[in-house]
C-alpha cells in the first residue's frame, strides 16, 4: 500500500470516530430524539422538580413512554409545572402519579407515571392531580445534621 492510500483510510477512521463521539455526545445529552411518534400533552405540578430537564424521560413500569417537553413556575401557586409529550399508544388513568425519579444516586432523573384504577383516562391538555416531587439529598443530609446536633446537644444537658 502506499503512503496516500494509507493517508486516507486513516481520514476515513478518524471521520468514523469523530462522528461516533457526536452521536454519542447528543444521545447522553438527551438532544437526539429517536422517536418522532404523535402524541398528547399532559401536566402535572411539582414543589420542587430537583434536577429534572427538558427532554428527560418519561417511563411506566420503566418502559419510556414520553418526554418532558417544557417546564415552567405556575406564577399563582409557585409549583413547577412540567408539560409532558405521551406516546399517542399509551393511556393513562385519570388517578395516575407522577413522581420524580432518579435512576442510582447519580443517574438521570426521569418523571415516573404510577398507573390507578380509574376507568376514566386523561385526554389531551389534562393535568395529573397527584404528583410527588424529587427528593433532594442535600435536605436529607441537612435534616439528619440537625437532628444529630440536637440529640447532642439534649444528651449533655
Amino acid at each position: 500500500m502506499n503512503r496516500a492510500t494509507v493517508d486516507v483510510w486513516v481520514g476515513i477512521f478518524v471521520a468514523i470516530g469523530l462522528a461516533a463521539v457526536v452521536f454519542l455526545s447528543l444521545k447522553a445529552g438527551n438532544l437526539l430524539v429517536t422517536s418522532n411518534a404523535p402524541g398528547y400533552r399532559l401536566e402535572a405540578a411539582f414543589d420542587n422538580i430537583g434536577g429534572l430537564k427538558v427532554r428527560a424521560p418519561v417511563k411506566a413500569a420503566g418502559v419510556n413512554v414520553g418526554r418532558v417537553e417544557s417546564i415552567a413556575l405556575d406564577p399563582v401557586t409557585y409549583q413547577a409545572v412540567a408539560t409532558l409529550r405521551i406516546d399517542k399508544q399509551y393511556a393513562f388513568t385519570k388517578d395516575t402519579i407522577a413522581s420524580i425519579l432518579t435512576s442510582g444516586l447519580l443517574g438521570e432523573v426521569y418523571v415516573g407515571l404510577d398507573i390507578g384504577g380509574d376507568e376514566e383516562m386523561l385526554a389531551d391538555g389534562g393535568r395529573i392531580g397527584k404528583t410527588q416531587s424529587a427528593i433532594v439529598l442535600e435536605k436529607l443530609v441537612g435534616q439528619f445534621m440537625l437532628n444529630q446536633a440536637s440529640s447532642l446537644a439534649s444528651e449533655k444537658k
